[in-house]
């Protein structure tokens, strides 16, 4: 247990009993607690292995390259259509877990195999995204812009290219391309 952690399980929650025993059974596989994201983090090698995270309706664990796991018991969740690698195994009661002990252990179990074996998850490439017509529109009348969106990384790419084609009117996407072409010229995600 690393005591940096320590009070995310202390914290008020409505799954602090499931989080809690959540991190017994990870802890019992042998990785390493780290705090990342504001959340635990259970590492092997430096490498990002599960996550414990909460929302309103239920609380996970995230398996980072969730994707390359057999899943033979069919329970781990792909949070949206644009999530690539991760999975989730959700849980909304203690139970859930109390009986789920074993098959939570064999896919940390598996998920550092995967990690043992260097495998990595064939991530689609910026390009396959689809550009919402009015960003490609915007590219091609101004140069800098262009120069400026192509100098991003791929992932901040990605976020805005799903985040403007999230909207269903052009005037929205619209707006939400010019509201974060500040952010483009200073090379910033969406979140940054």
């Amino acid at each position: 247990m690393n005591p940096k952690v320590d009070f995310f399980f202390e914290k008020p929650s409505q799954w602090r009993k499931e989080y809690l025993l959540l991190r017994s059974i990870i802890l019992d596989c042998g990785l390493i607690e780290e705090l990342k994201w504001g959340v635990p983090c259970y590492t092997f090698r430096g490498s990002n292995v599960v996550l414990i995270h909460g929302f309103k309706e239920y609380c996970a664990i995230l398996f980072h390259k969730g994707a390359l796991l057999k899943d033979p018991e069919g329970i781990l969740i792909q949070q949206t259509k644009n999530v690539q690698a991760a999975r989730q195994m959700r849980f909304t009661e203690l139970k859930e877990i109390q009986d789920l002990k074993a098959s939570i252990k064999a896919y940390v179990f598996e998920a550092i195999e995967v990690e043992k074996a260097g495998l990595k998850v064939e991530l689609k490439e910026t390009s396959e995204f689809p550009m919402v017509d009015e960003l490609k529109a915007r590219l091609e009348n101004d140069s800098e812009l262009k120069k400026a969106f192509e100098s991003l990384t791929p992932g901040r790419q990605r976020g805005y290219l799903l985040y403007f084609s999230q909207a269903k009117q052009a005037k929205t996407r619209e707006s939400r391309i010019e509201k974060y072409i500040p952010k483009i010229f200073e090379g910033k995600g969406l979140q940054d």
